[in-house]
């Protein structure tokens, strides 16, 4: 009986304990700076984004959230440091697509499962784009083009095993075409090259060709998305046209796998509100970057599924390295 006492006790202490302990950890996180690390160099999309956030967040955190540049390994070097990170929610990562498609490269000694969710914050699809004086006024007439001519259609990307070749070779897949596929140092140099006349189509987001469509240079034909991309509500997505393709490059906040859950209820909470905030709003558009929120538990399904998506894709294309 004395035992039965003692465990019970015993049981009711440790329920204490831990009860306090996560309290404390809810209380007192965060009382240092958080490191956001950003796998690319300043500049860059993902980095212009996480500087935008941590200026909007550092309005609600207690304490600031700094932006780190490591980049390296077309973004494996520092989404590795973060997922080996200790998991104490003052190393977290821009997450990008990268995740999903480095490994399955061959490039990236991780997987979804070693990060936790915190949200995303923006989603861009992929699209095709052509001259605007081009013959093909349409998706259909420059498919049917392709498939007639196959290898003929030269298609920019960002660079082989990028998320924009990925996307027109999972084209390529869906429709049984063959484009001749010229990767380049970004999609910067690949939009230069479409209006130069020296390849005939792009596989990059709306995003990157906005300035140039609005100028009458460019037209794009088809997006790769779930629904009409904002500033192209004329153009159609690939669903429309009956292709069930849906892809694109994302970027979201993500924390080492086992993190504290009173860490992550912070983060979420207070980037939920940051996120809010119409500054912060206003300076994705003036970056043409689409604000596209997305709660932690749907983020972490929508990786899982581009995972297991790219898992299959990229070996069928032969790129691991």
């Amino acid at each position: 009986m004395k035992h039965m006492r003692f465990y019970t006790h015993l049981a009711v202490a440790c329920a204490s304990v831990m009860a306090f302990s996560s309290a404390s950890v809810a209380a007192e996180y965060p009382n240092k700076q958080i490191e956001l690390i950003v796998s690319y160099a300043a500049g860059g999309g993902t980095d212009l984004l996480a500087r935008a956030y941590a200026e909007a967040v550092n309005k609600i955190l207690p304490k600031s959230v700094g932006v780190v540049n490591k980049p390296g390994g077309s973004g494996a070097l520092g989404l590795t440091e973060v997922a080996r990170a200790k998991p104490d929610g003052y190393k977290i990562a821009m997450g990008v697509v990268e995740m999903t498609t480095l490994p399955a490269l061959g490039m990236g000694r991780f997987e979804v499962d070693d990060f936790t969710p915190i949200a995303r914050l923006n989603a861009e699809p992929a699209a095709i784009t052509v001259q605007a004086e081009a013959p093909w006024k349409t998706y259909e007439e420059f498919m049917a083009y392709a498939k007639a001519n196959p290898g003929k259609v030269r298609v920019g990307n960002s660079g082989t095993g990028a998320i924009w070749h990925l996307a027109a070779a999972a084209l390529e897949q869906k429709t049984g075409v063959s484009f001749n596929h010229v990767p380049f140092e970004g999609a910067a140099p690949a939009v230069a090259s479409l209006l130069g006349g020296h390849i005939e189509a792009l596989a990059v987001s709306p995003a990157e060709v906005v300035t140039q469509v609005q100028a009458g240079k460019l037209k794009t034909l088809v997006v790769m998305g779930d629904v009409r991309a904002k500033g192209f509500e004329n153009v159609p997505t690939l669903k429309e046209k009956g292709i069930d393709l849906s892809i694109g490059t994302w970027r979201g906040l993500v924390a080492p796998k086992k993190t504290p859950k009173e860490a992550i209820d912070v983060l979420k909470k207070a980037t939920k509100q940051a996120t809010e905030d119409p500054a912060f709003q206003q300076t994705l558009a003036k970056m043409n970057m689409s604000f596209s929120y997305m709660d932690a538990e749907t983020f972490g399904s929508a990786m899982k599924k581009d995972e297991a998506f790219f898992n299959v894709l990229i070996p069928q294309l032969g790129l691991k390295k």
